[in-house]
């Protein structure tokens, strides 16, 4: 089987219903919920099944999830069914809130690091949060746009950042709070929407 086609060499691609250039706001936002999926790969790869396996478990099914999700915004098509369903952002609300707390209480910022794979988690949340703005953008200037998907990534970031605490929890490593944080969170949770 051939990979290569030849058909994209002069800067178009193929998306589901149409075709369009390589640097489509589209793209843009497909192409980085498979960054995104790339990095939940390599932090699976730095987690032992005996301390993790829960977590495993989770991160295989979201990496199933950015398939489905970057297929939805590949697509143009009114023929073809949206595959990312409001039960997979609902678990994640679960597994946030499980999360929360197990881990140390939070009060402040926290600089992203500690483990290596807390780090590749935290890496795997800033690139969900550029690719949640890319579909923002995507909303404003398309009609044709998975509603559900802007819903999920904004919950999946808040969930990698309550899962790289975790991680850090569960190997023994305290997360450094950022020096000149005020205290932004209240039991567990953001005071106010800080940007992010």
């Amino acid at each position: 089987m051939r990979i290569y086609t030849r058909t994209g060499d002069k800067g178009q691609t193929s998306i589901i219903g149409g075709r369009v250039d390589k640097d489509d706001i589209r793209v843009e936002a497909y192409g980085t919920v498979d960054e995104v999926n790339c990095f939940v790969g390599q932090a699976m790869t730095e987690l032992d099944i005996k301390l993790f396996k829960d977590v495993l478990d989770d991160l295989e099914k979201i990496q199933h999830e950015l398939f489905d999700c970057g297929g939805d915004l590949a697509s143009v098509s009114t023929k073809r069914e949206l595959k990312l369903r409001q039960d997979s952002i609902d678990y994640l609300e679960t597994r946030i809130d499980e999360f929360i707390k197990e881990a140390p209480k939070l009060e402040k910022f926290i600089l992203p690091g500690g483990t290596k794979a807390a780090a590749t988690i935290h890496i795997a949340r800033t690139v969900t949060r550029r690719a949640e703005r890319l579909v923002v953008t995507l909303s404003k200037t398309e009609d044709k746009f998975p509603p559900l998907a802007l819903q999920y990534l904004n919950r999946l970031s808040d969930y990698f950042f309550a899962l790289a605490r975790v991680i850090n929890f569960r190997l023994g490593v305290k997360d450094i709070e950022y020096a000149r944080s005020a205290n932004v969170f209240r039991e567990g949770k953001r005071k106010e929407d800080l940007g992010r």
